[in-house]
C-alpha cells in the first residue's frame, strides 16, 4: 500500500488496521469512547495551527482530524450502523438543505436574512428529529435544548447564551454585561473576605460566564481570544527567560518586580514592532 491523494486509499488503510489478526492490535482495541478524546484533541491541534498561521502544520493536522472521522466511520460500519459514504451523504444533504440561498430558490439574500434562514432551517430539523428520531435524541425540548454537554465549556457557554438571547433573555448593551462582570468580581472578593472557600469556585464560574457573554456581545470568539492570549503570554514569558538567562539567572532567581519590569519591556517592544498590543 502506498500513500495516496484518494480518500478510498485512506478508507482501505483504515480497514486494514481494523482487520482482526492481521491489523494493528492498538487500533483493534479502540471504541468510539476511547477514540473520542483523540478526536477532540485533533480538532484543537487544527485550531492551534491556524492560530500560529502555519499552513504546513494545518495540512497535517487536518489529515489527523480526517483520520478521526474515518476511524469512527469504520467502527460504525463494523457494527452495521453506517459507513463513511453515509457520513458524506449526511453532510452534503445538510449543506444543500441549509443553503437555499445558494442552491435553491432563496437567492441574493443579505447576510442577516441568511442567518435568520439558517436558524429557521435548524429549528425545523430539530423539530423533525424530536418527532421522527430515536428516543435518545436530545430529550430536552426547552429553549436551551440541543447544546451538547460534552462541548468545551467556553463554546457551550456561548451557545447557551445565544439560545437564551433568541427568546429575549439577554442584555441589549455590552456595557450592561461589563457591569455584571464588575458585580461578579465584587462577589468573588466578598467570598474571599468571608473565608467562604466553597463559594469562591461558583463565583469564579459566574465571572467567567459573564466574560464569555461580553465576548459574545462584542462578536469575539472567546476560545480564539483566549488561545491568542495564551500564545502572547508564552511569548512574553519566554522573553523574560531570555533576558534573565543573559544575566546568568533564571526566573527562580529573580524577584517578581524584576520579572514585571521585563514583562513590561517585552510588551513595549511588541507594541513598537507591531504598532499595537
Amino acid at each position: 500500500m502506498k500513500p495516496s491523494r484518494d480518500i478510498a486509499a485512506l478508507l482501505e488503510l483504515m480497514a486494514a488496521l481494523r482487520t482482526p489478526r492481521s491489523g494493528c492490535p492498538w487500533d483493534l482495541e479502540q471504541t468510539f469512547a476511547t477514540i473520542a478524546p483523540y478526536t477532540i484533541e485533533e480538532a484543537y491541534e487544527v485550531a492551534d495551527a491556524i492560530t500560529r498561521g502555519n499552513l504546513d502544520d494545518l495540512r497535517d493536522e487536518l489529515g489527523d482530524l480526517l483520520l478521526q472521522v474515518v476511524f469512527h466511520a469504520r467502527m460504525a460500519q463494523e457494527l452495521g450502523a453506517f459507513e463513511f459514504g453515509d457520513v458524506v451523504l449526511a453532510i452534503t444533504t445538510k449543506l444543500l438543505r441549509r443553503h437555499p440561498h445558494v442552491f435553491g430558490d432563496a437567492r441574493a439574500l443579505p447576510v442577516e436574512a441568511v442567518n435568520a434562514l439558517w436558524d429557521r432551517i435548524k429549528a425545523q430539523e430539530k423539530a423533525e428529529r424530536a418527532t421522527d428520531g430515536p428516543a435518545d435524541v436530545d430529550a430536552r425540548s426547552g429553549a436551551l435544548g440541543g447544546v451538547a454537554a460534552g462541548l468545551p465549556a467556553l463554546v457551550r457557554a456561548v451557545k447557551l447564551q445565544a439560545k437564551a438571547s433568541n427568546v429575549g433573555f439577554d442584555w441589549n448593551d455590552p456595557r450592561a454585561v461589563l457591569a455584571k462582570i464588575r458585580e461578579e468580581a465584587d462577589e468573588i472578593e466578598a467570598a474571599i473576605s468571608a473565608g467562604e472557600r466553597d463559594r469562591v469556585a461558583g463565583e469564579v464560574g459566574d465571572l467567567m460566564f459573564a466574560v464569555v457573554n461580553l465576548a459574545r456581545h462584542l462578536a469575539v470568539d472567546p476560545e480564539t481570544a483566549l488561545r491568542s492570549t495564551n500564545v502572547k503570554f508564552e511569548r512574553r514569558f519566554a522573553s523574560i527567560e531570555r533576558a534573565l538567562s543573559g544575566r546568568g539567572r533564571s526566573p527562580r532567581d529573580a524577584t517578581l518586580a524584576e520579572m514585571d519590569a521585563l514583562w513590561d519591556a517585552a510588551k513595549a517592544q511588541e507594541k513598537t514592532a507591531r504598532g499595537g498590543d
